[in-house]
């Protein structure tokens, strides 16, 4: 028979153990059920090759007909006289599901969007978590990362948050930024979350989620926070950022949906 210390000693181990496991215990899971609400942002012209034009990640939400991505994915001009519209692609064996879409709503100070898809079923909806998660919490995202580049597969990470961190960059370096990204933080500085988790450019509009729960938590950002925060830096770093979902919550009750 153990001695007493030594038998507590393993229990607390075992314990531990235990409680180590949930953390990404249902991530497969929880994987499935958010892969068929991803879709692939960008543009359609027919007589491009490819047609398609990848521009970011987007997902459902809502109805199953509204899609969420990063302001800067949609573009702000379209060829109309080429026919060239703005569109997502839902992936589907080799080539995918084209649909047609129209902007309802921008955030440009929080870089969100919503689209609209004009025909065709309703996506299976992520629901949104609108309150903070805390530092140190699991995470994961799903997205394009280098877009099609790698195929449009969607393609999971995961990581916790390693903080909250003001949008803003310290007052000495303000001397790098240019003249909208002062504009931007004049208006409204917020914090974003800061992950351990590397994205990519393609990432960008990413669902950021609770790796039990599939709750979608922030929205992935590659470009609007990283030259913001990253704007003196020569290189940038491998360290990746998420708006959080409340804000994209506000945009919804904004546009009624």
């Amino acid at each position: 028979m153990l001695p007493r210390s030594i038998a507590r000693r393993l229990f607390i181990l075992a314990a531990c153990a235990v409680v180590a496991v949930p953390a990404w215990a249902d991530l497969p899971e929880t994987v499935q059920r958010i892969k068929p609400a991803i879709v692939a942002v960008g543009t359609y012209l027919p007589t491009r090759s490819p047609a398609f034009r990848f521009l970011g990640t987007g997902f459902a939400i809502g109805d199953g007909r509204t899609i969420a991505t990063n302001a800067h994915v949609v573009p702000t001009i379209l060829d109309t006289d080429k026919r060239e519209t703005l569109a997502i692609v839902i992936p589907q064996g080799m080539r995918g599901d084209v649909r047609s879409v129209v902007k309802l709503r921008a955030d440009p100070t929080h870089d969100l969007a919503i689209l609209r898809i004009t025909a065709g079923a309703p996506l299976p909806a992520l629901a949104l978590q609108d309150t903070t998660i805390a530092e140190g919490e699991s995470i994961a995202f799903t997205g394009f990362p280098i877009g099609s580049a790698l195929g449009l597969k969607p393609v999971t990470h995961r990581g916790i948050v390693s903080a909250l961190t003001p949008i803003s960059i310290p007052r000495g370096n303000a001397r790098e930024l240019n003249a909208r990204q002062i504009r931007s933080l004049a208006n409204s500085a917020f914090e974003v979350y800061q992950l351990d988790a590397t994205a990519y450019p393609g990432n960008s509009g990413s669902p950021m989620y609770d790796p039990d729960t599939g709750s979608v938590v922030g929205v992935l950002n590659m470009v609007f926070v990283k030259e913001t925060k990253e704007n003196v830096l020569s290189k940038p770093s491998g360290i990746s950022y998420a708006i959080p979902a409340r804000y994209l919550q506000q945009l919804l009750d904004d546009a009624g949906r």
